[in-house]
């Protein structure tokens, strides 16, 4: 059975990889009409373009490469005048976005967790070499805790716009952000540490009377979309769902309520306690598409919880607010969200991230009035084939016509063909090798989900 179960995922994971890379050749074409315009107009025109240059230029380093946050970042530092470098995990030098004109070099490093040394060395020399004046992580879940241990040991030659790792262990640990929270005298739902099943397994349920959901702490890919809902139908039901998880003292769960109401994301830059720049969004099942809206009860809790912990750097919430308004934060993520991607055509985000508040009342940057919301194009194509009515089909044609692509600019149209038809496909190529399937492919942090995966 388990020779038969092995081949069965090996002939599972050659028509997976090689179907999406026909797939992604059929498309192409397409791509290549929307770029090759582009291209030909920003060289007709760039002679007649005016060049920024920053009142104090700076030269910054992000990490993250790979992904369209990073990206976003780059263009909006290149235009107020910075010079941008960018820096990914040796796996992801094929990063689509290093052919970004926003970028003037692109760096690879050993993955941190597997050569500490090399990490730090490396990061070290770019620092030094490229004269870097700030440092800014756009961190995977992975790394974010590495870049934060770095931070000491760089900060002597570079502004590190970065949490120490002691406060980043306590927010990417979803139990201790909500026991701070707590402390704070702020809304947070019930929540339990849950490190052996039998906890779950004997939990009064019936006298609590709520529901709950079961959430690795260490970050899961995969098992993070989970939202099976405790106690379930039969107790036999719930023994084999919840022994199915890898629950133990090393790899901690928390069991959190269960709070009815719309799901919203945030992403805050933060200075010495002070929100720099702001957005917040209605949460989407995979988190690629983006709205700026205001839910003054949301910032308000966002506002109070940084200013309490006094901290400089990138911060991201998830939150459930319930009909009457209450506000419950679900998990925190120390690091950038992709919603920073509603900022793109705002000329302030530098500053906001370069600069202190004037003053106590200085506003939060937040994106324009006028803003598109933001899609990834190659997502959006996938959706179609699960239409299943014209209500849904009327629904994606606004989506496209009202918004806008996260990757494709039109002074900036090559990540857009090289982030779909580079850096994906040798993804899919590198795994087609090995016959090793994954879980989906999310083109917005560019690459492939895999269980156990980065």
């Amino acid at each position: 059975m388990a020779l038969i179960l092995f081949v069965q995922g090996r002939a599972y994971a050659l028509f997976q990889n090689l179907g999406s890379l026909i797939l992604l050749l059929i498309v192409l074409p397409l791509n290549l009409l929307k770029v090759i315009p582009s291209l030909l107009w920003n060289f007709i025109s760039q002679p007649f373009q005016k060049k920024v240059v920053a009142e104090n230029p700076k030269n910054i380093l992000i990490t993250g490469a790979k992904m369209t946050k990073c990206l976003q970042l780059a263009r909006s530092f290149h235009a107020a005048g910075h010079k941008v470098f960018l820096l990914e995990a040796n796996k992801y030098w094929l990063s689509g976005n290093r052919f970004s004109n926003a970028v003037s070099g692109f760096y690879t490093l050993p993955f941190p967790q597997k050569d500490w040394e090399g990490y730090y060395q490396g990061l070290l020399e770019i620092i030094k070499k490229e004269k870097i004046d700030v440092f800014i992580p756009v961190s995977s879940p992975a790394g974010s805790y590495y870049e934060s241990l770095a931070k000491p040991l760089i900060s002597e030659h570079c502004e590190v716009l970065h949490f120490d790792a002691e406060i980043t262990q306590l927010l990417d640990n979803k139990f201790t952000f909500i026991e701070k929270a707590k402390s704070f005298g702020l809304s947070v739902p019930k929540s339990f540490l849950i490190t052996n099943p039998e906890q779950v397994l004997n939990f009064d349920f019936a006298t609590d009377g709520s529901k709950y959901i079961l959430k690795s702490i260490p970050y899961d890919s995969v098992r993070r979309l989970d939202m099976t809902k405790l106690p379930m139908n039969s107790k036999a039901e719930m023994e084999e769902f919840v022994n199915s998880l890898p629950i133990s003292e090393q790899r901690p769960w928390i069991m959190q309520e269960f709070v009815k109401g719309k799901e919203y994301c945030t992403h805050s830059t933060v200075r010495k306690g002070k929100v720099r720049l702001y957005c917040c969004c209605e949460s989407s099942e995979f988190q690629v598409n983006y709205h700026h809206l205001d839910r003054p009860q949301i910032y308000q809790w966002v506002e109070k919880f940084v200013r309490e912990l006094d901290i400089t750097g990138q911060i991201s919430f998830d939150f459930i607010q319930t009909e009457d308004g209450r506000v419950y934060p679900i998990e925190c993520n120390p690091r950038t969200h992709s919603a920073i991607t509603t900022f793109h055509d705002h000329p302030g985000v530098a500053d906001a991230y370069l600069k202190d508040s004037k003053d106590e009342n200085e506003a939060s940057l937040i994106p324009l009035p006028n803003s598109k919301p933001t899609y990834w194009t190659y997502h959006e194509l996938w959706r179609l084939t699960g239409m299943r009515s014209l209500g849904q089909l009327k629904s994606w044609i606004n989506r496209i016509f009202q918004g806008t692509d996260g990757i494709f600019q039109v002074n900036d149209p090559l990540p857009f063909l090289m982030v779909h038809h580079w850096q994906i496909p040798l993804l899919l190529l590198s795994n087609l090798q090995k016959l090793k399937g994954w879980v989906r492919i999310d083109f917005n942090i560019g690459k492939l989900v895999e269980l156990g995966g980065d």
